[in-house]
């Protein structure tokens, strides 16, 4: 199976890069611990080291997100990739509508994300290295809605990712095609 590392200029791959694999699973785990550390700091005390710890945890992690994030849409459009589509008709649609919506999804959760601290005046830190400063003034009084947005939006981040990752395993278990094993990692 021929991958785009080696294809030519041109010449449609049949699966991803190495690289844009890479980056595929990393926002995976990434959206996952971000989703799980805020799901497990509601259990502990407000103020207290472990709440505080998963807190400032989760601000990282958002903040490599973004950086991801960033990283993939600059590889697509510098690397100018032409990997075949795997499928065909309404699927396709379906797909590339499902890859769109998680993509603006994770844009508007980070930003929601970075909002939230800039209104409560903490400045989003990554693992205490540097810290990004409030790019915009943000009312506190909106710090609830906005709040509440960042919630929602996780549930729906999570819904189309569950709904993305059955999909790809029902083309691989169910379709026995190869759409799964274009964004799998190969040995070597």
């Amino acid at each position: 199976m021929q991958n785009f590392d080696s294809a030519a200029a041109g010449e449609r791959a049949t699966r991803y890069d190495r690289f844009t694999i890479t980056l595929h699973w990393l926002t995976a785990g990434l959206v996952l611990a971000l989703f799980g550390t805020a799901q497990i700091w509601d259990f502990a005390a407000r103020g207290t080291p472990m709440r505080l710890g998963l807190i400032s945890l989760h601000v990282s992690l958002g903040i490599l997100l973004a950086a991801v994030l960033l990283l993939r849409i600059v590889w697509r459009l510098l690397t100018h990739r032409r990997v075949a589509p795997a499928v065909s008709g309404l699927q396709h649609v379906a797909s590339t509508l499902v890859h769109l919506i998680l993509y603006v999804l994770m844009v508007a959760q980070v930003s929601y994300g970075l909002l939230i601290r800039w209104a409560s005046a903490n400045a989003p830190d990554f693992f205490g290295l540097f810290s990004i400063p409030a790019l915009v003034v943000v009312d506190p009084a909106t710090r609830r809605v906005i709040g509440e947005l960042h919630s929602v939006t996780a549930w729906l981040i999570i819904a189309v990712a569950g709904l993305h990752a059955a999909a790809a395993l029902v083309h691989h278990y169910v379709l026995r095609d190869q759409v799964l094993a274009r964004m799998v990692p190969t040995r070597g």
